[in-house]
């Protein structure tokens, strides 16, 4: 099989068959998304990590928060393009033009979120975000209360560092294994 035919560069094949539970999990991907997510793909040839992945994954994209599903899916963006994701930048820019209504807004966020015309709520979460990707051990208590003055939580801010934390080592994942996002993804919601 080419690279091209895999959603990753590595030869690692899918559990075959699939435990019933990641099986019924995958359905649902497949009604709701119209396609199984290419990264959900990737870790099923060890039902442990995909499991512990999609455990994350659903807790802090879906999980309640004080964080929009959008605030978070920016977060996703902001970080992932820092970080140059291909992977993320498409499936995640396409969740942004998605939640948003706004196409423009999801190619701004993968190009230059600062180029956006964004509130002062959310230009705070994503200084925040951008700076968790390049300097963590620079935060200090001046860049937390940015966002508590910003109208954030305590709650929040943990929120927000632990979305850009995991898209942070999500990003490195996907670029490091050649991750390839489902074509399907470029073109929704323009």
């Amino acid at each position: 099989m080419s690279h091209k035919d895999q959603v990753t560069a590595l030869d690692l094949p899918m559990v075959d068959p699939l435990p019933e539970q990641t099986q019924k999990y995958f359905d649902v991907c497949q009604d709701k998304l119209g396609m199984i997510p290419n990264v959900l793909q990737a870790y099923a040839f060890d039902i442990d990590k995909l499991n512990a992945f999609t455990g994350m994954y659903n807790d802090l994209m879906l999980g309640a928060s004080g964080l929009s599903k959008l605030e978070r899916e920016m977060i996703a963006v902001a970080v992932s393009s820092v970080n140059k994701c291909f992977y993320c930048l498409t499936a995640h820019g396409a969740a942004v033009r998605e939640l948003s209504g706004d196409p423009v807004l999801g190619e701004l966020m993968v190009m230059n979120w600062r180029a956006a015309n964004l509130d002062v709520r959310q230009h705070a979460m994503l200084t925040f975000a951008e700076k968790v990707t390049k300097a963590s051990a620079e935060i200090t208590e001046s860049d937390r209360q940015n966002l508590r003055d910003a109208g954030f939580s305590d709650r929040d801010i943990f929120d927000i560092a632990s979305v850009a934390g995991f898209f942070n080592m999500t990003n490195r994942v996907a670029s490091a294994t050649d991750m390839r996002p489902n074509p399907d993804y470029h073109a929704q919601h323009r």
